[in-house]
């Protein structure tokens, strides 16, 4: 008899990576506000080799409209100026030397649309994620039954991870909801 406690746990382990990757898929969408993690995806050239922004530089929100790049070598100041520009942050730096300062620009009421859409089609991804988690919990809880599990320890389990699984999905839409209501407020 195979453990059934196993298939259980390792659906809601799936679930749960789902979930943290919405967090973090949602965390590098821009909502209007200053957010460091913008430049997650910002990769610098240094001394031969391409590295993330954070590596070389420390980087601060002082207020909710400006993001402050502050190198930990002058000589990069043109480098990262240069990364910032070639990626998708869409905003141009301005740097006094010393430090570079993106302004975040407010968003277009059609931008704000299209962040909302971008949002909605991660949740719906992280949604189809714990689905596949559920069915695939469940396609072995119906194979352990030709191992010997009783069928009614199977329905139990097949129950469980329904719960597992509703508890998830209400939390992908709790934080999509979240996140809407982040980007769609000026």
């Amino acid at each position: 008899m195979v453990d059934i406690k196993q298939y259980v746990k390792g659906a809601e382990d799936k679930m749960k990576a789902a979930i943290e990757y919405l967090d973090e898929q949602l965390s590098h969408i821009r909502a209007g506000k200053a957010n460091p993690k913008i430049l997650d995806g910002v990769k610098v050239s240094y001394y031969g080799s391409i590295v993330p922004l954070s590596n070389v530089a420390s980087i601060n929100t002082p207020d909710a409209k400006t993001i402050i790049i502050t190198p930990w070598e002058k000589p990069l100041i043109k480098d990262i100026e240069k990364a910032i520009l070639n990626s998708d942050v869409g905003i141009t730096p301005e740097n006094n030397g010393e430090i570079i300062r993106l302004g975040i620009p407010p968003l277009t009421e059609e931008r704000r649309r299209q962040l909302a859409k971008q949002s909605k089609q991660e949740a719906e991804n992280a949604k189809i994620s714990v689905r596949n988690a559920r069915r695939d919990a469940i396609d072995l809880l119906k194979k352990s039954i030709k191992d010997g599990t009783p069928e009614d320890v199977e329905k139990d389990a097949e129950g469980e991870v329904q719960k597992i699984h509703d508890r998830y999905i209400k939390k992908v839409d709790e934080l999509y909801a979240a996140k809407e209501k982040e980007i769609m407020t000026v």
